[in-house]
């Protein structure tokens, strides 16, 4: 007989099994705010494709020179060099459904003039600039909010399958957009897609009013938060006074190591590594003799291991910079395959694991970026990434082209990818011997005292 038999008491209970994880990729939809959320980015992203695609054409309609083109989507890119910065702390000093919402609407006030100016044949290349500059300005405060904003709507452990979800929404958005901006410009002209861009931020504006974030929701039930001492926000990454300054965010980034190595690795990969439009266009048309159709071909693969790549990155939970590395590295080493790819059928075989291995790596990157910060220095940081990735986008392309026309396109996707998996494999070297050494000096022995120091006098 048991001894709780003898005693009468009963038997302990066994212990319940651990929750298993969601890692449902389709899991922050379960949030009603956060699907609202996602069908009001659709439709601005189909708003916003659909002006994109116009506006190359309008630019060359209007100049007539593909050079002109291209400068105005630098001169639309430039704000995010320069103010990027300020943009990433008025996010973090102001409530962020406001700030969302008003920069929506701006956005759509650019978009309804320009459609007034083009219906009314008043639209010139130097306005036309004007207004792809005051987008660009406008962009530096909208991105980051919008971001934190989805973010806002789902626990922290489902920010992955948000983003996964906002990159499947965005690629929607932009086939539906492209497709919609023919059919528009041919039926009702020009300015209709700028002003169905407006409409759908105007829709943006609409429903962000509504959303529920997650914090808010918990703060009603929550007890009162007992206000942070000086040395918890100094160890957060704030001042004392937790001032709302630029300088606090580049501070707190580049003191904060893994956010210094994900900028080097996104930094690397962006510049030899993910300008497939460019490298794998020459390839297929060059080395491999193909045409159009074959580059429309690895196109098409391209975009369909993008969603294939959303969908398994939507499942992480708390991915890691590591990770990032990993993923990256992989993706280099394919990416010397694709370079020493002898037929088309072989490349478009590569083709597909690089994109879904890229498309991971951003959904993992973008999680750690946007959750590593704490909340108050969220905009700032994303401010500061803002202004680096500008840089990488206007500086990759010269440079990739430059290594084009040293190496041709096997060897600058040769070289590309070599120098991805050295640079990761050297930072991770060097995490590991900063780590053993950190250790050792835990556990050195204490050092002498200091002896007097001797009298000079004699």
């Amino acid at each position: 007989m048991s001894d709780s038999a003898v005693s009468g008491s009963p038997a302990p209970a066994a212990p319940a099994p651990a929750p298993v994880p969601d890692r449902s990729p389709w899991r922050s939809l379960k949030y009603r705010s956060m699907r609202w959320w996602s069908v009001a980015n659709f439709v601005s992203n189909a708003g916003t494709w659909m002006q994109l695609t116009v506006q190359n054409l309008l630019v060359l309609q209007i100049t007539g020179s593909a050079a002109a083109t291209g400068l105005s989507l630098s001169v639309q890119a430039a704000p995010g060099l320069l103010m990027s910065l300020a943009g990433g702390a008025v996010v973090d000093r102001w409530p962020r459904k406001l700030t969302a919402a008003v920069s929506q609407a701006l956005l759509a006030a650019v978009a309804f003039t320009t459609a007034f100016l083009i219906a009314f044949d008043q639209l010139s290349v130097g306005v036309l600039m004007a207004l792809a500059a005051v987008t660009g300005l406008i962009a530096t405060v909208d991105g980051p909010a919008c971001a934190l904003l989805g973010n806002d709507l789902v626990r922290t452990e489902d920010v992955p399958s948000a983003i996964g979800v906002g990159s499947l929404v965005h690629n929607a958005g932009r086939l539906v957009g492209a497709a919609l901006a023919g059919i528009t410009v041919g039926f009702l002209g020009t300015a209709a897609a700028y002003a169905a861009n407006g409409l759908s931020f105007l829709f943006v504006t609409a429903v962000i009013p509504f959303l529920r974030p997650v914090a808010q929701a918990a703060r009603r039930t929550a007890a009162p938060k007992k206000p942070r001492t000086k040395r918890e926000r100094k160890a957060s990454g704030g001042t004392a006074d937790d001032g709302m300054t630029v300088r606090e965010g580049v501070r707190f980034f580049v003191r904060r190591p893994r956010l210094l190595g994900l900028a080097v690795i996104t930094g690397v990969s962006a510049m030899f590594g993910r300008n497939y439009s460019l490298t794998l266009a020459v390839l297929v048309t060059g080395p491999l003799a193909g045409g159009a159709g074959a580059f429309g071909t690895v196109s098409t693969v391209l975009a369909v291991g993008g969603i294939v790549g959303a969908v398994l990155g939507a499942r992480l939970r708390k991915p890691s910079v590591r990770l990032v590395g990993v993923l990256a590295a992989a993706g280099g080493l394919l990416q010397v395959a694709a370079g020493l790819s002898p037929s088309l059928v072989v490349l478009l075989v590569l083709v597909l694991p690089m994109a879904v291995v890229e498309s991971v790596s951003d959904t993992a990157g973008t999680t750690v970026l946007q959750t590593d910060p704490p909340a108050h220095l969220r905009g700032r940081v994303l401010g500061v990434w803002g202004s680096i990735r500008t840089i990488w986008s206007l500086a990759g392309p010269p440079a990739l082209g430059l290594l084009m026309e040293l190496a041709g396109a096997r060897g600058a996707l040769v070289a590309g990818g070599l120098l991805i998996a050295v640079v990761v494999l050297a930072g991770h070297l060097l995490r590991s011997r900063t780590v053993r050494t950190v250790p050792a000096l835990v556990h050195a022995e204490p050092a002498a005292p200091a002896r007097p120091a001797l009298s000079t006098a004699a």
